[in-house]
């Protein structure tokens, strides 16, 4: 069985590159999709041969309920479309662990159901929270399963200054599915699946 990383470092170098990426000037981004609940743009990875993906818009409700729909934990599996399993590996701290967990079939089954083990960290950011996470190679694979690969991600969710109950919740997303896919698929799939988890995240809060 590999390793487990070191949590302390990895956090705190997955934060740093997320704030890195939040950084980025407008002009570097070009739109992917835009929907009533979600605008995704997109730019070339630097960290593998695809893209990587924002996305960004306002969904109701504080910051700490948000964020606990979005990080591992019993909320995601209930409104997440896209998420089949999840099982938390291993627990460091109270905001940090390590999660596996397996996505459904997309694009007609073009895309076959994957699985991804994760290191999951959540902090403090301005007035609201980042949720973060990197794939780690860890594990046997699942039979029927492609073992996918998350490099760094997050999600950055902060009260609205002048609407307090509403927040902003910003996502960088570069999964690197593997297998053989057509990179447009990869393209098509990416986008919409960020705008559907504006819209179904929006309906889950609700309840």
């Amino acid at each position: 069985m590999d390793l487990l990383p070191d949590s302390a470092p990895l956090a705190t170098k997955l934060q740093n590159t997320l704030v890195q990426y939040h950084s980025i000037g407008d002009s570097e981004w070009r739109i992917a999709k835009k929907t009533k609940d979600a605008t995704v743009w997109r730019k070339s990875s630097e960290e593998f041969s695809g893209y990587l993906y924002k996305a960004q818009g306002v969904v109701e409700g504080v910051t700490n309920r948000i964020v606990d729909h979005i990080r591992p934990g019993p909320y995601r599996l209930d409104w997440d479309s896209l998420m089949t399993t999840m099982d938390i590996v291993e627990t460091f701290e109270e905001n940090c662990c390590v999660m596996r967990y397996t996505t459904a079939g997309q694009l007609w089954n073009i895309i076959a159901p994957r699985e991804f083990v994760d290191f999951s960290y959540t902090t403090s950011y301005e007035d609201g929270l980042l949720t973060c996470g990197v794939s780690l190679d860890y594990g046997e694979v699942r039979p029927n399963f492609v073992r996918g690969f998350n490099h760094p991600c997050g999600w950055f969710c902060v009260p609205l200054k002048d609407c307090p109950r509403h927040s902003l919740l910003t996502g960088y997303i570069q999964t690197e599915l593997r297998g053989m896919l057509p990179q447009s698929a990869v393209d098509t799939a990416m986008a919409s699946t960020l705008t559907n988890f504006y819209t179904d995240l929006k309906k889950a809060l609700k309840t």
